[in-house]
């Protein structure tokens, strides 16, 4: 994957608008209500058809606050919102700028989300526009988001991808996302750590004294003497004030668990502009903090190489890639794709093993001891007879992955 550049710590700096730049707005905004006539007047609706009442009546223009009520909550929150958002991508307010904004895309590493001044280069303008290289155009399975209410997305980045507008904190700055997530298992090792805060952070405090990463040296515990710190930079993301990445294309993969500290006290402490410590205490959900500024920030994400188990199969290729919201993501019942619930490892073993395929009723799903037969291979090699290749709008597995779970197959699907 590659990655944006470490930063000289500069800020992104919003362009002075011209006059060309205000009628080009204008232009837009006349396109737009055109083309809401064109199909009714949609007078008083948003652009998913809904009143402008229950958006807080927020008109269409290129900000982060109007696109996240217009663009975002209308049309993506349904699903990219919570812990089980895809692809970590959460875009309710509030987490939707530290996820865009200087973020590679998982899809396609080459890519930043949303690059700043650039909406050619933005990941989300292909997704939003059709023309990605991976998956399908979103929101998946609703209608497109207008090509008048895209320009105003296209306007926000052309114009530096600003952060919505706040006054003076009256609280002290927290952390809103970490990826890796805590407690998770992850199969491959990443290529990087990015904590998310909830505002624009003093990239002078943000260091390898401040961010730190451990191993637990193979017993799991921290606190021994097997700890091993690893050695990797820290930056502020260039494009990104509220973003810090820990870099680790340089460190060795090794399967452990490891533990991400970022520091709220002490002699060495993450501030925000402004210069208020962090508050860190993490207790399992985002975001951190007790609302008392100082506290450091402790959280752990373990690497585990795909093991041919349901365990290890649901928490690295089921939970992640087909639970997502809006597909095999339950209750268990007739109808496809929730129906199929494969939210955790008994769901999926439930729903999995020895069950008939809805689709082609004479195969199993997991047929125990043959994989060949089993229609979950066949929907993820694309040789089924009936539907597309899955995950449905996401890049195929890798043949490996697909083997290790032939591997639990033909071993017998146990639980």
């Amino acid at each position: 994957m590659n990655h944006p550049p470490f930063p000289g710590n500069s800020p992104v700096m919003n362009p002075t608008r011209t006059r060309a730049g205000i009628a080009f707005i204008a232009l837009i905004a006349s396109a737009a209500a055109l083309q809401g006539c064109s199909a009714g007047s949609g007078e008083g609706l948003n652009v998913s058809g809904r009143p402008l009442s229950e958006s807080g009546d927020v008109p269409l223009a290129g900000t982060l606050e109007s696109i996240q009520v217009n663009v975002f909550d209308a049309s993506c929150t349904s699903c990219h919102a919570g812990a089980a958002a895809p692809l970590g991508l959460q875009l309710d307010a509030g987490n939707s700028y530290v996820n865009l904004v200087g973020v590679s895309s998982r899809q396609v590493g080459s890519l930043l989300r949303v690059a700043p001044g650039d909406p050619d280069a933005s990941y989300l303008v292909r997704k939003l526009e059709g023309t990605a290289a991976e998956g399908e155009q979103m929101p998946l399975g609703g209608p497109p988001v207008p090509a008048g209410t895209i320009a105003f997305v296209r306007q926000w980045i052309s114009d530096g991808a600003l952060p919505e507008s706040q006054g003076a904190p009256a609280t002290p700055p927290v952390v809103v996302s970490m990826t890796p997530a805590p407690g998770s298992v992850g199969s491959g090792f990443p290529s990087q750590v990015e904590v998310g805060f909830d505002r624009d952070m003093d990239a002078s405090t943000v260091n390898t004294m401040t961010f730190t990463l451990q191993r637990s040296g193979g017993d799991g515990q921290f606190g021994d003497a097997a700890d091993v710190a690893v050695d990797a930079p820290v930056a502020l993301s260039p494009a990104n004030a509220r973003l810090a990445i820990m870099d680790l294309a340089n460190v060795a993969a090794i399967d452990d668990v490891y533990r991400v500290v970022l520091e709220g006290s002490g002699p060495n402490m993450v501030l925000g502009v402004g210069g208020r410590a962090l508050d860190g205490e993490f207790t399992g959900a985002f975001p951190s903090g007790d609302g008392v500024e100082g506290g450091d920030f402790v959280a752990e994400f373990e690497i585990q190489g795909l093991q041919s188990s349901l365990e290890s199969i649901q928490a690295n290729v089921l939970a992640p890639t087909c639970a997502v919201s809006g597909c095999h993501s339950g209750p268990s019942g007739g109808g496809l794709p929730t129906g199929m619930d494969l939210t955790s490892a008994d769901a999926s073993f439930a729903n999995l093993v020895n069950v008939a395929s809805a689709q082609v009723p004479a195969l199993l799903r997991v047929a125990p001891g043959d994989a060949n037969s089993s229609y979950l291979v066949q929907k993820l090699e694309g040789t089924a007879a009936v539907g597309r290749t899955m995950p449905a709008g996401g890049a195929p597995l890798d043949q490996a992955t697909i083997d290790v779970i032939r591997a639990w197959i033909d071993n017998g699907a146990d639980r």
